[in-house]
């Protein structure tokens, strides 16, 4: 089914959290109709996270993860609370699933965790029929505009009210997400995209940020123009009209701007990523950063999925090698993949993530606020290879607020 399709970046994540053994299983069985996650009496049954793809209408795609229980004990249940950390860092609505009767510092700790993130939180009491909930604990919860049910999952009592629940959790920057290009292009109007076919292009088809750009220019009207970098001049020269931008691959960045008169507006795909799932006016401040880089010094590069590095890896030889050359001394650079993002950022002087497109924004938006919490500066692909090249306030032409931080960062700074 298509929804089964739909990439992970784009569902509303819904994670379930809780001690072990109150249920959390048995709910999501309960919610999806099916037997996504195993049910037992024996507590820690969870082990890694379970992941389970649906539509919830009318929201959409959505993906349902449950969790290890988070008072998993000894060596190995250190390391599925871990997991389950790791979880709570890309959830859009934290599901706090607890029994009825029963809560203490666990649950005042995911409660305190989701808080501190800026996530959206329901509240299940499972196995009311065995007690109710505490009405000074639901009064709280209810000054605190934080929406709870009761339930008795494993006979499906209570589902349809916690249906709801999640319905009315949604946040608004799912149910309004932003276009990628939509607002830049409008009806009518051209954007030419820069796609290069080298030995990192996958076989056949187009990587994410392309095809779903493509996908934004065809739902909102827009006209797409994709073609390689050697034909760039070319097309251009071949359009009765001017287009209204240029997307390119970050990494043909230098040809492209030599190609593309200036008076049409040229950026990066993986720049239209960084407003898109994360925070582009603070990755511009970190692309910035760059500038008090200093022979020695730590760079993380950190990739959303895990891929096979061949060749010119982007990550691991080209945007090294434009830093080296742009600081005039060697760096040191570490690389993280997935899900993995080291918590202590102590070391490091610089974080560069790719565009995050097989995440959804809550995750990139988490990393962004533990980099800001560590007083370390992040940016992306797209910015960071402008800003070493030398085209940075070409690549954000497109974006009049983040020109104009520019601008501004670079008079106090005296960049000039």
């Amino acid at each position: 089914m298509s929804f089964e399709r739909t990439n992970k970046g784009m569902r509303l994540h819904i994670g379930f959290f809780g001690r072990r053994n109150v249920g959390k299983s048995s709910l999501l069985n309960a919610i999806t109709r099916s037997r996504a996650s195993i049910v037992s009496e024996i507590p820690g049954t969870t082990t890694d996270p379970v992941e389970k793809p649906m539509e919830l209408l009318p929201l959409g795609p959505v993906l349902f993860i449950d969790t290890a229980g988070i008072d998993d004990e000894g060596a190995l249940g250190s390391l599925r609370v871990q997991k389950t950390k790791q979880v709570l860092e890309r959830t859009d609505i934290g599901v706090i699933v607890a029994e009825a009767g029963e809560w203490g510092s666990f649950e005042e700790q995911l409660l305190k965790g989701f808080e501190e993130l800026g996530t959206k939180v329901a509240v299940v009491f499972n196995k009311s029929d065995k007690n109710s909930p505490n009405e000074n604990l639901t009064s709280r919860l209810d000054a605190g505009k934080i929406r709870w049910v009761s339930t008795v999952a494993n006979q499906s009592k209570g589902i349809n009210e916690f249906r709801q629940t999640l319905l009315d959790s949604c946040p608004d920057d799912f149910l309004n997400s932003p276009t990628i290009v939509a607002d830049l292009v409008g009806p009518g109007e051209i954007a030419v995209l820069v796609v290069p076919i080298d030995k990192e292009a996958p076989k056949g088809r187009l990587i994410l940020p392309q095809v779903q750009t493509i996908r934004d220019l065809l739902d909102n009207d827009a006209c797409g123009l994709v073609v390689k970098e050697r034909e760039l001049r070319h097309a251009l020269n071949s359009l009765k009209a001017k287009p209204k931008l240029v997307i390119t691959d970050s990494q043909a960045f230098l040809k492209v701007d030599g190609d593309t008169p200036h008076d049409i507006l040229m950026t990066s795909f993986s720049i239209l990523f960084a407003r898109l799932k994360g925070d582009l006016l603070s990755e511009v401040e970190g692309a910035m950063a760059v500038e008090k880089l200093k022979p020695g010094d730590r760079v993380l590069i950190a990739e959303a999925c895990s891929h096979h590095p061949i060749g010119e890896d982007i990550g691991r030889v080209k945007i090294p090698r434009w830093l080296t050359q742009y600081v005039g001394g060697k760096l040191e650079f570490e690389t993280v993949q997935g899900h993995d993002f080291p918590k202590d950022l102590s070391s490091f002087k610089l974080v560069i993530h790719c565009g995050a497109c097989m995440m959804n924004r809550r995750e990139m938006l988490s990393r962004l606020l533990y980099c800001r919490n560590a007083s370390v500066p992040c940016t992306n692909y797209g910015l960071v290879i402008a800003y070493s090249l030398g085209i940075f306030e070409r690549a954000l032409s497109p974006f009049p607020d983040a020109l104009e931080l520019y601008h501004r960062m670079e008079k106090n700074n005296n960049l000039r």
